[in-house]
């Protein structure tokens, strides 16, 4: 299995540290822009390290306070997600997971495509920006039968700003991202990237936390987001920090309409503005799948 570079173990960084030091939020960005870093407003510039920190914070623990924060939901969500998609269907593809450094999103594509499809050929290529977060997936493909053959390989590189020279444009038939763009800098980069290296008629994939829109739904996924997941990630992980950074994440994607328009601003076409159309809403809304064609 081959990886654009070698995938070291960069020196763990706290994410509590990260998120106070204070040094980092007063940086100054010339351009004098600034984003979202859950509630926080901070430089753009320093997104991504604070992101980073979070990253290699949780990496190791990332699936079991996934499964502990959802009481195992999100493997029904990301079984669903990939069933709607339906790789190998019509011959192998070659896909692009964005995001996916645990490699549980390709894992599930190829899975799906050899015992529906008796397909061997799909590939995936795993991308992810943090090191630690593919040493994870790495390891988990270990165990597996694709581990040392073409169908997967690891790639250390950024959403926003994928090497042309080897995310080459027109090429891939699928692009996924799970749960992973709302941590980037800036959504608009990312999916310009995704429609650049997707072929005509290919498909940009993406799961991600959404807006509830039940107002009794919502008061109770808010309670439980910002009282148990917190100290979920105390008990399991050690670190509060990271996992109320994840909670406020959702807060500050945008919803599902206006995701939707974003995607269709970077060129791809979608279904209709509403449940079933552009999204498919997964239990009412506390995550969607959303779907665009490169046209």
């Amino acid at each position: 299995m081959q990886a654009t570079r070698s995938i070291r173990l960069p020196r763990k960084l706290s994410a509590c540290r990260l998120i106070h030091n204070h040094s980092i939020l007063r940086s100054s960005d010339p351009s004098g822009r600034t984003t979202s870093f859950g509630f926080r407003t901070v430089p753009e510039e320093s997104k991504e390290s604070l992101v980073k920190g979070v990253f290699d914070s949780v990496a190791s623990k990332y699936d079991l306070m996934n499964d502990a924060s959802s009481l195992g939901v999100h493997r029904l969500w990301k079984d669903s997600f990939v069933d709607t998609l339906k790789p190998g269907r019509k011959g192998p593809l070659r896909c692009i997971d964005v995001a996916g450094g645990t490699g549980d999103i390709a894992l599930r594509i190829l899975d799906h495509a050899r015992e529906n499809y008796a397909d061997r050929e799909t590939t995936v290529e795993i991308v992810d920006i943090n090191a630690q977060m593919l040493k994870e997936g790495f390891t988990r493909f270990k165990k597996t039968m694709y581990h040392n053959t073409p169908q997967v390989s690891f790639h250390e590189a950024n959403a926003q700003e994928l090497p042309a020279s080897q995310f080459k444009n027109d090429s891939y038939d699928l692009y996924t991202i799970t749960f992973g763009i709302r941590n980037c800098t800036s959504i608009p980069a990312v999916l310009s990237e995704a429609y650049r290296v997707l072929k005509p008629g290919a498909t940009f994939a993406c799961l991600e936390f959404s807006k509830v829109n039940n107002p009794l739904l919502s008061t109770l996924y808010d309670q439980y987001s910002f009282t148990v997941i917190p100290l979920l990630g105390t008990i399991l992980a050690g670190d509060r920090d990271s996992y109320q950074y994840l909670v406020e994440s959702i807060r500050k994607f945008p919803s599902q309409p206006e995701f939707a328009q974003m995607i269709r601003d970077a060129g791809f076409t979608t279904g209709g503005n509403f449940d079933g159309g552009a999204w498919t809403e997964l239990w009412g809304g506390i995550a969607s799948i959303h779907t665009g064609v490169k046209i």
